[in-house]
């Protein structure tokens, strides 16, 4: 399975990472150009935590610290 948060729903998304070469335009230069691109994920910063369910019981889950920190999970 993949990590993704059960409370928010955040995932690893897509993304590149971008070079660039030259001197900018603001600096003086002939400005940058794209040197190459290069395919990555930028990943959520997810944790392996016990949660108190509804019920009473209590579950294992992959939560983002984003909801740890804005309390949207009562931790068991």
């Amino acid at each position: 399975m993949g990590k993704i948060c059960v409370i928010t729903g955040r995932r690893p998304v897509k993304g590149s990472i971008i070079n660039r070469k030259g001197q900018t335009k603001k600096s003086g230069g002939i400005g940058t150009h794209v040197t190459s691109i290069t395919k990555r994920k930028f990943r959520p910063n997810l944790q392996r935590v016990r949660i108190r369910m509804a019920n009473g019981g209590t579950k294992r889950v992959w939560v983002s610290v984003k909801a740890l920190k804005a309390g949207l999970v009562q931790k068991a």
